[in-house]
């Protein structure tokens, strides 16, 4: 039962930073909006 407990707490604080990893990425990068264009074929635009 140890070895359960060990094992269960460190996937709790392995969780725990991965959380921690992700918030920071979103309290700290702003993305940044840029214009998209794509070319399409012309045989694409006819009916």
């Amino acid at each position: 039962m140890p070895s359960l407990i060990k094992f269960l707490t460190i996937v709790a604080v392995f969780a725990g930073l991965v959380f921690a990893g992700m918030l920071a990425l979103v309290s700290f990068v702003e993305p940044q909006p840029r214009e998209m264009t794509q070319m399409l074929p012309p045989a694409k635009l006819k009916p």
